[in-house]
């Protein structure tokens, strides 16, 4: 069963709406199934019976709309749902008086252009400043690994810098360039480009057995790299001594490389 609606604490508290998951009936009128709902001393009630009735319901999506709806209605709530996989309440929307959603849309009509003129000039902004990035995080791979491929080493920056994708380059240590983070992506390429690791995963070997059965290549590519001596793509690197055995970084089995630490 789905935790009790959350509630917004002082001087922020906002009337909050749920999307129940289950069949439920008011506990006033009886009537039901309810596609929306208001706990009242933890018994349901529709919205006719908790007076929001007469609200309607603006889906979650355009920013400004909602800003505005929420602007210009003396009454609102925030609609929400929980989400059994993440374990929490999500927004759906907003409920806001009907001529309220309708001035908010007149405001929005009015300065649409501009606004789509805002969020060009912010997504190119946004463009520059990953391109910016992504030079920066490719060139601290090259002074780590100055035997990697210049091309390669811009293909890890653009795969792990990547906005949105929750990598390691979008992490704080990312952001920041510590060698642990730059050092993962490196680590994380070699071992999905370079390796068998694939392979063994589809071969329905377990992850960690099949870090550690292609840990000698990675090290012995990482080698190559850190001592300046660029191998052939594709074909494994004959390491300048006896290759070091595999280290495991806790229970993730993750190789970790002499210099910066292996991750993802």
């Amino acid at each position: 069963m789905a935790p009790a609606a959350p509630t917004v604490p002082a001087p922020h508290r906002r009337i909050v709406v749920v999307q129940p998951l289950r069949r439920k009936l008011c506990a006033g009128c009886r009537r039901g199934p309810l596609a929306m709902l208001v706990l009242e001393d933890a018994a349901p009630r529709c919205l006719d019976c908790a007076d929001l009735g007469h609200l309607v319901f603006l889906p979650r999506g355009d920013t400004a709309l909602t800003r505005r709806a929420r602007e210009e209605s003396g009454l609102s709530a925030v609609v929400v749902r929980f989400n059994r996989r993440k374990g929490r309440y999500e927004r759906q929307g907003v409920l806001v008086e009907e001529d309220a959603l309708g001035r908010a849309e007149e405001r929005c009509l009015a300065d649409a252009e501009a606004r789509r003129r805002r969020r060009i000039r912010d997504a190119r902004r946004r463009a520059a400043h990953d391109a910016r990035f992504a030079e920066a995080f490719a060139a601290e791979i090259l002074r780590l690994f100055p035997g990697c491929p210049q091309e390669r080493a811009a293909g890890i920056a653009a795969h792990a810098s990547l906005r949105g994708s929750g990598r390691v380059g979008r992490s704080a240590a990312g952001r920041a360039l510590t060698e642990g983070a730059v050092g993962s992506a490196v680590v994380a390429s070699v071992r999905h480009l370079d390796t068998a690791y694939d392979g063994l995963l589809m071969s329905g070997l377990p992850r960690y057995e099949a870090r550690r059965q292609i840990a000698p290549d990675v090290e012995a590519r990482l080698r190559a790299w850190r001592e300046g001596r660029e191998g052939r793509e594709g074909a494994p690197v004959a390491p300048a001594g006896p290759v070091a055995p595999a280290r495991s970084a806790g229970p993730a089995g993750s190789v970790a490389p002499a210099g910066p630490a292996a991750s993802g």
